[in-house]
């Protein structure tokens, strides 16, 4: 059973420790906080990264093992380069350029790249581990859904 709401829920300790955190991390739509955790969430982001975490990739490679992973259709050019420049300007992937004629363009991450991917498995692997209870808490609600 649930414990009862409080009345005064800003005064909550919690509540207090968050919005401290939140200021000091920034609320502005261009808080990296803020970035990170919806490029995460995402269609491409998580799995670009865990690609990445198997070594580099040039464009056209990784733009296939995308689609090929996904349930979510092709990934298409502009969308791929548009996620792989966010990640790079967030200091999350690197981008090579050899000196071969014509130039070839790959991917890697960069340490600060391999220690989101690290996070961003963590998280995979925790829902993973409780898909059972997930699915469990869904059909109950479900349930509970129809019969209203």
């Amino acid at each position: 059973m649930m414990a009862e709401p409080e009345d005064d829920l800003p005064a909550r300790p919690g509540i207090v420790a968050l919005a401290a955190d939140m200021a000091a991390h920034g609320t502005a739509r261009d808080a990296p906080v803020r970035n990170v955790m919806g490029a995460l969430g995402d269609r491409w982001t998580t799995l670009v990264l865990l690609v990445l975490t198997t070594g580099p990739c040039r464009h056209a490679a990784l733009r296939r093992l995308l689609s090929d992973l996904s349930n979510e259709g092709d990934v298409s050019q502009r969308v791929l380069t548009l996620k792989l420049r966010a990640l790079e300007r967030d200091g999350f992937v690197e981008r090579s350029i050899s000196a071969d004629v014509p130039p070839r363009v790959s991917y890697a991450l960069t340490p600060l790249g391999r220690a989101l991917a690290l996070q961003a498995r963590a998280m995979i692997d925790w829902v993973n581990a409780n898909e059972g209870s997930i699915l469990a808490a869904r059909a109950a609600f479900d349930a509970r859904e129809t019969e209203d």
